[in-house]
C-alpha cells in the first residue's frame, strides 16, 4: 500500500478508535484535523519505528504467541500521540496504558478491513 492511502486508512482507523474507546479524547484543533495528524505521524512511525522494535520484541512476541505485537502496537500509537501533540499542538490525549492498548486493537482490526477496500489492484 503506497503512502497517501496508508495514511487515509490510518486516520480513518484512528478515528473509529477515539469514538469508540473510552479515555482517548481529542485535544487542540479540529477534530478532523487532528486525527488527520494523528493519522500522518502514526504512519510514519509505523513505516520507521515500529519494524525496529518489532525485531527487538520478537522473543516475546514469540513467546506469548503473538500478543506482545498489541503491546508493540499500543506503545507506537502512544509515541505518536505524544509526537502529534509536540509537534501540531494538536492530537488525541489517551489517559493510560489500558485505553492504548484497546484501541490498538481497534486500529488494527480497522486498518485491516478499511485496507482490504483500498489494497485491491
Amino acid at each position: 500500500m503506497k503512502f497517501i492511502p496508508r495514511w487515509l486508512v490510518t486516520s480513518l482507523a484512528v478515528g473509529l478508535a477515539i469514538w469508540i474507546v473510552p479515555g482517548m479524547s481529542i485535544v487542540g484543533g479540529t477534530a478532523i484535523l487532528s486525527v488527520a495528524a494523528l493519522g500522518l505521524i502514526l504512519a510514519l512511525v509505523d513505516s520507521c519505528v515500529k519494524p525496529l522494535l518489532q525485531l527487538l520484541s520478537l522473543p516475546l512476541t514469540i513467546l506469548t504467541f503473538g500478543i506482545f505485537h498489541l503491546v508493540v502496537n499500543a506503545l507506537m500509537l502512544e509515541l505518536a500521540a505524544w509526537f502529534t501533540n509536540g509537534i501540531f499542538n494538536a492530537g488525541i490525549y489517551i489517559s493510560g496504558f489500558f485505553s492504548a492498548f484497546l484501541a490498538a486493537i481497534v486500529v488494527s482490526i480497522a486498518s485491516a478491513i478499511f485496507g482490504s477496500f483500498v489494497d485491491k489492484d
